[in-house]
């Protein structure tokens, strides 16, 4: 069994550590067109094959509720930053595209945030970056 004190310290240091990083990287989209959510989307679409989607990948992989994605992913269409067309395998489903104008903006921000990451994370040596990763995707397994 779990020594519960140390699980809550964990858990407490994991989230505190967690809420001041994504605090400090806000700044990374002050001068950018692209607001921290789009980014979320943006990352999960540009990261599947073809540039698309299903909606409800987007949603899983995001930390807004689903009808709030789908209200951001409705205003990106609108900006020109994805497009979006019914899903032929599921028709209660969409399937989201980056446009290129919104693929171009994703990657101009995902530099400049790419290496803010790499720089707050430089506070960890390479070893100590694997185990991170490594607990922290045995924490997400179910």
């Amino acid at each position: 069994m779990t020594d519960r004190k140390l699980a809550l310290e964990a858990w407490e240091s994991l989230f505190r550590a967690q809420h001041q990083l994504f605090t400090e990287m806000l700044s990374d989209f002050e001068h950018s067109d692209i607001t921290q959510a789009e980014y979320d989307v943006l990352l999960t679409v540009t990261r599947s094959p073809d540039m698309t989607a299903r909606l409800r990948d987007i949603t899983s992989n995001m930390l807004i509720s689903q009808p709030s994605v789908s209200r951001l992913v409705d205003r990106m269409v609108t900006r020109g930053l994805v497009a979006k067309c019914a899903d032929p395998d599921d028709g209660r489903g969409a399937l989201i595209r980056a446009t290129d104008e919104g693929a171009k903006a994703f990657r101009a921000l995902a530099t400049v945030h790419g290496r803010s990451i790499a720089d707050r994370m430089s506070r960890l040596d390479a070893d100590e970056l694997r185990a991170l990763r490594d607990l922290a995707e045995k924490l997400r397994a179910r």
